[in-house]
């Protein structure tokens, strides 16, 4: 697959020696991150219309981070270049030869600056020491209870200032890391983009990431028995190697610290898997074991396989489904699976994979037939996407015959590798999406929590109130959805809460604290907003 990853101004040593001077002077702040405001002030001195320069910033910030580091202000100098040299600025651009050859664009009364800069430096010999990220002491073991608002530079590092001051007190005050999800770490708003791969035994999965890669990647094991016995995260590293689960759960720069409520049974069955690729650079893939079937899903799990999905469902961008023709069966331990997605239906894409193994009459068979018991699985009235492909070493004219079966496999990989591609550019929307979801659902923990508590007696009898709350769960959760006009899709699942809930003494839980609701509601329609409004396109 390849990724749309812009040249970086390979014309010459000279060149990028001049960027990273222009770049060191257009950053103020020393960080590391080209903001909007600093733009409006560097991109003036070209003398562009506002409308090409909206542009300059549009593809340069391709992730919408509201920032650029070096590597995309390179690509803005570029742009801004050829825009000077009357090329119409597009996304074109970025793929044409163009760009490996451009010439650093004129900047008007810079060279004077820089020239200014230097001599102020020389004169006071001041040795400045290195700055540290801005947000990378907000998640020190040390209490830090105030941000200042200007050591915010992107989106993340506003998100990560709205949990710890706003969100996170409200989670920690109403126990929601036990019953729903942990508590953020800086590596869960700083993580790549991850694409899940679920389905039964020998249907591709592991076989997916390696047509991919186009390499085979560290613990891999590919045949038609079950052989992927553990979840494998396959991510970039600076050599290949494996790293068991336990070890990769504890290390703070990695998003998996919230996998160790799963126990040792799980983490024994997890691994990471490292190499050096320029895709695993923008992308995560985790795979997964085959889903069982039979009397082999009830005995063979020494863990909660489906919290494990859900979990990492939560944290992926993608999710995808893989079927085999020849293995159409939804199992009971797939179908807990599929139930375990719900709420993250926008994610999932469903992928009919050895489609070259059926003729064209099958094939048009077996679609209905997956179709039909994704309908049942699922419940909803949608018809859900599903891609057609084979997803293998070979190439698609060798494994395909007939002309209808080249165009038709041809254009369905391409849509779902379009949909893989666009991954990195949708990565920021995509964890402001997860906040505000996750947000919205502390909100209702809490609500849920402080009305049981208050249902709870005084003096006697405290344990028969429970027993009977916990028994009526589902009735209390329409009162709660009554009572402060909730969305009834948005509670969690009732079985499940009464699971945990049975562990806790409720008489023990916080009462309603409405200034605590309040924030978190100002956060949702404030805060948030004002955020995206601040590291939108500069021009407009």
């Amino acid at each position: 697959m390849e990724l749309a990853i812009v040249p970086f101004d390979s014309s010459s040593k000279e060149n990028q020696t001049l960027y990273q001077e222009w770049f060191n002077y257009a950053d103020a702040d020393g960080d590391g991150r080209f903001t909007g405001n600093e733009a409006i002030k560097f991109f003036t001195m070209s003398n562009l219309s506002r409308q090409d320069l909206k542009q300059v910033w549009a593809i340069a910030d391709s992730r919408r981070e509201g920032y650029l580091g070096f590597k995309e202000f390179v690509i803005a100098m570029q742009l801004i270049s050829l825009g000077q040299s009357g090329y119409s600025i597009t996304h074109d651009l970025l793929d044409s030869e163009v760009m490996e050859i451009v010439k650093p664009p004129q900047m008007e009364g810079l060279d004077a600056q820089l020239a200014k800069k230097k001599r102020k430096q020389k004169d006071k010999e001041l040795s400045v020491s290195p700055q540290p990220s801005p947000a990378s002491y907000w998640f020190s073991t040390k209490s830090v209870k105030k941000v200042s608002a200007s050591s915010v530079t992107s989106i993340i590092d506003g998100l990560k200032r709205l949990y710890l001051q706003k969100l996170k007190p409200l989670e920690v005050a109403y126990r929601y890391n036990d019953f729903v999800s942990p508590i953020l770490t800086n590596s869960d708003f700083d993580a790549k983009p991850m694409v899940l791969l679920l389905g039964q035994y020998s249907t591709g999965k592991t076989t997916f990431i390696k047509h991919m890669l186009k390499s085979n990647y560290p613990g891999a094991h590919i045949g038609p028995e079950p052989t992927t016995d553990r979840f494998v995260a396959v991510m970039s590293g600076p050599d290949e190697r494996s790293i068991p689960g336990n070890t990769i759960a504890v290390q703070a720069d990695m998003p998996f610290s919230g996998l160790t409520t799963y126990g040792s049974a799980f983490l024994s069955k997890f691994e990471c898997s490292q190499m050096p690729h320029p895709l695993l650079d923008h992308i995560t893939f985790v795979d997964s074991p085959g889903v069982l079937s039979g009397e082999k899903q009830r005995t063979q799990r020494q863990y909660d396989f489906t919290g494990v999905t859900s979990w990492f469902a939560a944290k992926c961008d993608l999710i995808l489904l893989l079927f085999d023709p020849h293995k159409l069966d939804v199992s009971d331990e797939f179908k807990r699976v599929i139930s375990s997605l719900k709420g993250h239906d926008d994610k999932i894409r469903v992928v009919l994979n050895k489609a070259d193994q059926v003729d064209t009459q099958q094939l048009m068979r077996i679609y209905g037939a997956l179709m039909w018991s994704l309908g049942k699985v699922l419940n909803v009235p949608e018809v859900m996407r599903v891609y057609i492909g084979s997803f293998n070493d070979k190439s698609i004219n060798d494994s395909v015959s007939g002309p209808l079966g080249n165009e038709l496999f041809q254009k369905e990989q391409e849509d779902l590798l379009s949909d893989l591609k666009d991954i990195p550019k949708k990565a920021c929307d995509r964890k402001i999406n997860e906040f505000v979801k996750r947000a919205r659902a502390a909100r209702i923990h809490a609500y849920i929590i402080s009305h049981l508590k208050k249902q709870m007696p005084a003096m006697i009898g405290k344990a028969k109130a429970q027993q009977r709350l916990i028994d009526n769960l589902d009735a209390e959760f329409v009162k709660v959805q009554k009572e402060y006009h909730l969305p009834p899709g948005d509670f969690p699942n009732v079985e499940h809460f009464k699971e945990i809930l049975s562990g806790y003494n409720i008489d023990k839980f916080e009462k309603l604290n409405k200034k605590m609701i309040q924030t978190v509601d100002d956060m949702l329609a404030y805060d948030i907003p004002n955020l995206l409004k601040t590291f939108r396109n500069p021009y407009g």
